[in-house]
């Protein structure tokens, strides 16, 4: 049975309870169909008619009585500017396409809240998903926040892509598909776009405040767009469907660094779960190129001296591709990619490379050779292969210590400082993901090898490497006791003080203490001259500052003359020590056997008068006190008892210390999908060992 026999026959049955006079209406409507692809089969080149087919994901029904719900997504720079009037330009043509259009923002600044208010519900800012401390967004973060949407469509586009009203009749067009399916369509860069919207975002105006027609828009587009596939800048859409958009993990590529565009359609293509074409000839898109110049030029450019003048952030996402593959596009990867093609007022699918057809009731066979030729003629995507880039084994951030400090300091100029090894990668990101949930952003990692480092690098992480890298270091047996434990907690305490002669405050916090609240305000508050620390004793009455038991993994100290010179007699000590930095900390400040004690829950360091405060457990507990590891609900009761942070110590080994903290929920780093656990992010418990 022929498409037009099955259209028909499928509308004759649901549409039976109609009157006889749009019985007529549809007898004639299927006698002119019937027509016209007799003619088409008489009159087709060989070589294109054999190719006509019904594709299996064309719905029989083409008239839904409701138009599909559409989010449009983007991660917009500040609202500042000629780059904010660029945004706004953008989003308010969006919004004037339909009014079943809503619009995301993927933003943490403050311009965009007071962008978004201006247009009420129909414009919304999510500040949840994973960004570099530098304020880029992660792509994969986007992606799925994306695919948790209730919309029936759901488009990601750049902020600055400007849409007009093919956009929508396209997407209401793609939607008809009895498929799940990936649209993508490449933007045009323009030097000069004359028109601006109306106040209520319907109409375009030009300088002088006169209506343009669409008649006139669309010559003036005709005459400044070529459509090509080979942009950087395109939109993607897709359905709420069943099947994903490709199998696999999407990298952490960000956003607008390169690569991570072409990595999706690319493995949507070999994945071959959903019907993926390029809109590009059916959708008009374009971005004002007159700013910024330069940073577009790298934007797009591909080759490997453009490389070297790209930021550590483009690097980086040439990296990923090498690592997770579908780096090369090439015109074979591209082999069943259909392109959408409007001819007249139907709608073609076209695959040049195959040379095969899916009409959908084109127009006549001369206006639809005709659509095909053109677009072969223009048709570049064969010449958008990549050449091979000498990529450097590992990404380094151009940012070193002393850059880092002034970048992330708070008010106050205090740091929250993290030291961590490559064996533990999976704590450190959760403990990242925490602070980032409690909106803590002046943290620095510390990078003791270099392969934490280069972790570090491409999660985005504020990251330092420490300028004597460990090597040698064991994945599994770096615990408590052992000779690499003792070398790398050593390297905490000289980073520290580094950290506190150049100015800054500093809480060190190890990777496996878990934070509930913002202990910042509650340990500065102690002042000048006093070093507060966490108690490591673990019964539950009598003195806290008894011999040994201070915890150099979670402290607080200022920057003074005091403080360091403290710091400095620690540091000496554990040099000489076979033992880890640890017992060097209450040896010195409390004195041996505790001979410094104050009460029973401080130390008076004689020759420096530094004042040591141990913490209250009942806020500060370490991994032993009352044994909080092994309640039921270890979150519920530490919430309920106050508990400010929590340490995962008193076990040993890494596997058992990683699997008491992801199984007790108090874990907010999921490595199936390399991304925080945000509200909207279904919650997992990955096998990490």
């Amino acid at each position: 049975m022929t498409l037009n026999q099955s259209t028909f026959f499928s509308f004759f049955y649901m549409k039976k309870r109609l009157v006889l006079g749009l019985w007529l209406v549809w007898l004639c409507g299927f006698f002119l169909i019937g027509v016209s692809f007799y003619a088409t089969n008489h009159m087709f080149p060989s070589s294109i008619k054999d190719q006509i087919k019904k594709p299996r994901f064309l719905s029989n029904s083409f008239t839904s009585p409701f138009a599909p719900t559409i989010t449009i997504f983007t991660a917009p720079r500040p609202f500042h500017g000629l780059v904010g009037e660029r945004q706004e330009l953008a989003v308010r043509s969006w919004l004037g396409l339909a009014p079943e259009i809503s619009v995301v923002l993927f933003s943490q600044d403050l311009s965009a809240f007071s962008f978004a208010a201006a247009f009420g519900s129909r414009v919304s800012v999510e500040p949840n998903i994973d960004f570099t401390f530098l304020g880029t967004p992660f792509f994969h973060s986007m992606v799925a926040r994306t695919q948790v949407s209730p919309s029936d469509i759901s488009v990601l586009v750049d902020p600055e892509i400007v849409l007009f009203p093919d956009f929508i009749s396209t997407i209401r067009c793609a939607h008809r598909l009895d498929h799940d399916w990936l649209l993508v369509a490449s933007s045009q860069d323009i030097p000069y776009f004359p028109f601006h919207l109306d106040a209520d975002g319907a109409h375009w105006l030009a300088d002088d405040r006169r209506k343009i027609t669409q008649q006139q828009l669309q010559e003036f587009l005709a005459q400044n767009l070529q459509r090509t596939f080979c942009r950087k800048r395109m939109l993607m859409a897709w359905n709420r469907g069943d099947l994903p958009l490709h199998s696999g993990v999407l990298p952490p590529f960000l956003y607008r660094k390169g690569l991570h565009n072409h990595w999706v359609i690319t493995e949507a293509l070999s994945s071959n779960y959903r019907f993926v074409f390029d809109a590009s000839w059916t959708i008009s898109s374009i971005y004002v190129n007159d700013i910024d110049s330069e940073h577009y030029q790298l934007e797009e450019a591909s080759n490997v001296s453009a490389l070297e003048k790209r930021s550590w952030e483009f690097a980086g996402n040439f990296h990923l591709g090498m690592i997770y593959g579908s780096f090369h596009f090439h015109e074979a990867n591209y082999s069943n990619l259909f392109k959408l093609l409007k001819c007249g007022k139907g709608y073609v699918f076209v695959n040049t490379v195959q040379n095969i057809v899916y009409p959908l009731v084109p127009a006549n066979q001369e206006r639809l050779l005709s659509c095909i030729d053109l677009m072969k003629s223009h048709d570049e995507s064969k010449n958008c292969s990549l050449d091979p880039l000498q990529l450097p084994q590992s990404i380094s951030l151009p940012l070193s210590l002393e850059d880092l400090l002034p970048l992330r300091a708070d008010q106050n100029k205090t740091i929250v400082l993290a030291v961590a090894g490559h064996s533990y990668k999976e704590m450190l990101m959760s403990w990242v993901c925490r602070l980032r949930h409690l909106q803590i952003s002046n943290f620095l990692v510390c990078a003791i090898d270099r392969e934490i480092y280069d972790f570090s690098v491409l999660q985005g992480l504020p990251v330092f490497e420490y300028a004597n890298v460990l090597t040698n270091i064991s994945f599994d047996n770096c615990h408590f006791g052992t000779e690499c434990f003792q070398k790398v907690t050593k390297v905490k305490s000289r980073i520290v003080l580094q950290i506190l002669k150049l100015g800054y405050n500093v809480l060190m916090s190890d990777v496996d203490v878990y934070w509930f609240k913002n202990p910042l305000p509650l340990l500065s508050s102690f002042g000048p001259a006093t070093f507060v620390a966490q108690s490591d004793e673990y019964k539950i009455t009598g003195p806290i500052n008894l011999p040994r038991r201070l915890n150099s993994g979670f402290y607080y100290a200022h920057s003074d003359r005091v403080t360091i010179a403290a710091l400095e007699k620690v540091v000496t000590h554990a040099a000489t020590s076979n033992l880890s930095e640890q017992p060097s900390f209450y040896d010195v400040l409390c004195g041996e056997g505790g001979s410094n004690r104050i009460g029973d829950n401080r130390c008076l360091e004689p020759e420096t008068n530094l004042t040591v405060h141990f913490l209250d457990r009942d806020l500060f507990p370490n991994g032993a006190y009352r044994d909080l590891w092994q309640e039921t609900n270890v979150n519920e009761t530490c919430r309920k008892k106050g508990c400010v942070v929590l340490h995962n110590n008193w076990i040993s080994g890494r596997r058992k210390k990683l699997e008491r903290q992801v199984l007790s929920g108090l874990w907010e780093y999921d490595l199936s999908t390399r991304m925080c656990v945000q509200s909207w992010h279904q919650r997992k418990v990955t096998n990490y060992f």
